[in-house]
């Protein structure tokens, strides 16, 4: 039996994250990338500019790299950020039952958020939690995901009322969250790292003189879990760096790739672990850029041993952060 909220209509929670291809092919990647790199937010170049480059260029060149990297991490479910949020939503469902309905949505790609909030609001949802599942605001992500959702409502004869998880980078639970996560990891490690290097997404570096608070929020998390992680491993050195670099313009520094590199050279780090608490689920970015070709070039660069952490994913200690922040936000909802 389906439990309604107090005025008779059904409370929904839609989990947001950044995006996927549909398959790791050539053509999968640039439907995709086609759709990615068109977002305004996320290039900020004026469309007569940047489209020619888009089109002419980059999809006729990047696909079949990029495509070649997913089919690295590949599962029998599909890519990694697809079905682990999935399974954050299963398990979300699993633990609200009857007080709300669970879905998930992807900002590029399938499922799109347009066409699950429709479905949640078919189902009788009149009440609606948008969850984007980025720990740190940025134009590029929380508000790019939040104008699809402006989108879908343009739609809408009968609009469900929308609530917005707000960004969580300095909340309790999540840094308690992380904290326990990272420290049951290198627990199980072979070896007792020496440095944590915490690796975030990077953005071009004018997003911050634009008012963007992404770096901010970045270092203030990276700052509370260093703290966090003080009292456990007081021996372990926390370094903080941004990855996934993109053009020719200035980037926010230090670059994860230079950290690797000045850890495994100049810092003579032999023991290397590498964690992204901007990632909420493991995708591209963590286990093709980070284990696969960070690793390479940590070993070739003189390092030892090296391990890249699980993102908080749909374990134990992510799972009960995400229903209390969403619990949280349903307040009088439900």
């Amino acid at each position: 039996m389906t439990e309604l909220s107090h005025d008779g209509g059904r409370v929904g929670v839609l989990l947001v994250n950044l995006g996927t291809p549909d398959a790791p092919t050539p053509r999968a990647v640039k439907r995709y990338l086609a759709e990615f790199l068109s977002d305004p937010r996320v290039v900020e170049i004026p469309a007569l500019l940047w489209q020619p480059i888009l089109r002419g260029i980059i999809l006729n060149t990047r696909p079949a790299r990029s495509a070649h990297a997913y089919r690295q991490v590949w599962t029998e479910a599909g890519s990694p950020l697809a079905a682990i949020t999935a399974a954050q939503a299963a398990a979300l469902q699993a633990r609200l039952g009857n007080d709300a309905r669970v879905g998930w949505a992807m900002r590029y790609g399938n499922p799109a958020i347009g066409a699950e909030l429709a479905r949640i609001k078919a189902e009788g949802c009149d009440r609606v939690l948008i969850a984007p599942l980025y720990p740190q605001y940025s134009g590029a992500t929380t508000a790019s995901a939040m104008d699809a959702v402006g989108a879908a409502l343009k739609t809408m004869r009968w609009q469900p009322a929308i609530r917005t998880l707000p960004p969580y980078f300095a909340d309790p639970a999540h840094i308690a969250a992380l904290a326990a996560d990272i420290e049951r990891q290198i627990a199980a490690l072979s070896f007792a790292p020496e440095v944590l290097l915490l690796s975030f997404h990077g953005m071009p570096e004018r997003t911050v003189t634009l008012g963007d608070p992404y770096y901010r929020q970045c270092l203030e998390t990276a700052r509370l879990l260093a703290d966090g992680l003080a009292s456990k491993q007081p021996d372990l050195r926390v370094e903080t760096s941004f990855q996934s670099r993109f053009g020719r313009a200035k980037w926010l520094e230090p670059s994860t790739e230079a950290a690797i590199a000045r850890e495994a050279a100049a810092a003579g780090t032999r023991r290397l672990v590498i964690a992204a608490p901007g990632f909420s689920a493991d995708c591209l970015e963590t286990r093709e850029e980070l284990a696969i070709r960070g690793r390479e070039q940590f070993l070739a660069g003189g390092g030892g041993e090296m391990a890249v952490l699980d993102c908080l994913n749909d374990g134990a200690a992510g799972m009960d952060m995400l229903e209390a922040l969403v619990r949280r936000e349903l307040a009088g909802w439900i």
